[in-house]
């Protein structure tokens, strides 16, 4: 039986998943984001006794649960801190070139969209944290109450491509003269009445929740720096297999395959950098989608996009 906010979290494309990650039962792989271990499970079913899963997360919750779930597999260990320390990780388990296949299942889970504690969901009336360590860092509130309007417009316009980010950061500034702004339902409120039109099916608040909590979780910086890592981390032929939620993610883990494939050129404004290592990656097949069926039994996945890449020797 579940306690309240246990959501059952349905991972997303597990089967492309797992055909991209090409799994051999003695291989060693990385799952940088095993929230709940969904994907964790499927790649321990084809692991032998000789194989080895590393999970990591920056949410403690999700690995006090995963660390429950796998507590008597030998084979699996998880490790409490963000995807971009992978390479730091490796280094210290000694197997820093040594790993078949590295998943990344970026953005927020079911369990911590659905636990108003949390702070993830304009639905869900709750404390506004976004946090996914919530052992340290700026809460939401806290950057909203000392953040510069101009600072608030930026990041609701790069991070959230919210067009009305100058009225919602006026609106935001303005109301915290009056009172602080602490909870999810203050925030949305707020977009509510500073945005003048609705996109169909999309609420007004979804584009500068996403914002915050991307810009708070340094989500694209950690990204960057994980797909660099990458790199290094990988045996030769090994993989790399992402699953995104968002435009810009998706289009930083594109830009960065076809980098590191071809050595094409990167635009300004986007958190990549590099260039000497083209030709280290190759490109596998095309982007990946959820089918009709998947998306019909977990709305979520209608966003998510999948990607993929093998080391080159």
């Amino acid at each position: 039986m579940r306690t309240p906010h246990q959501t059952l979290h349905q991972p997303v494309l597990l089967q492309e998943a797992l055909a991209a990650l090409a799994i051999t039962p003695d291989g060693v792989y990385v799952d940088g984001t095993c929230g709940r271990g969904g994907h964790s499970a499927a790649i321990l079913e084809q692991l032998d006794d000789t194989g080895r899963l590393i999970g990591m997360d920056k949410d403690p919750q999700a690995v006090q649960a995963v660390r429950a779930r796998f507590d008597a597999d030998k084979r699996f260990s998880v490790e409490l801190g963000s995807f971009a320390l992978m390479r730091v990780l490796t280094d210290r388990l000694e197997i820093t070139g040594r790993v078949n296949g590295i998943l990344l299942d970026l953005g927020v889970s079911s369990p911590q969209l659905d636990d108003p504690e949390r702070g993830f969901s304009f639905s869900k009336s709750g404390p506004l944290d976004m946090r996914m360590d919530t052992t340290g860092g700026l809460t939401a509130a806290h950057w909203l109450a000392q953040a510069g309007e101009a600072e608030i417009a930026e990041v609701l316009k790069v991070y959230g491509e919210e067009r009305f980010a100058r009225r919602i950061a006026r609106a935001i500034v303005d109301a915290r003269r009056v009172t602080p702004i602490e909870t999810t339902t203050q925030l949305t409120d707020l977009i509510v009445a500073a945005s003048p039109r609705r996109e169909r099916h999309k609420h007004p608040a979804t584009r500068s929740f996403q914002a915050i909590r991307i810009f708070i979780n340094r989500e694209l910086e950690e990204l960057t720096q994980v797909l660099l890592n990458s790199l290094a981390v990988l045996a030769a032929f090994g993989r790399l297999v992402v699953i995104s939620f968002h435009s810009l993610e998706d289009r930083i883990v594109k830009r960065f395959i076809r980098q590191h494939a071809g050595g094409a050129s990167v635009p300004r404004g986007l958190p990549i950098t590099g260039g000497q290592a083209a030709g280290m990656l190759r490109k596998l097949g095309k982007v990946i989608r959820p089918s009709t069926e998947e998306c019909r039994r977990n709305p979520r996945a209608r966003s998510a996009v999948l990607r993929m890449a093998e080391r080159m020797p």
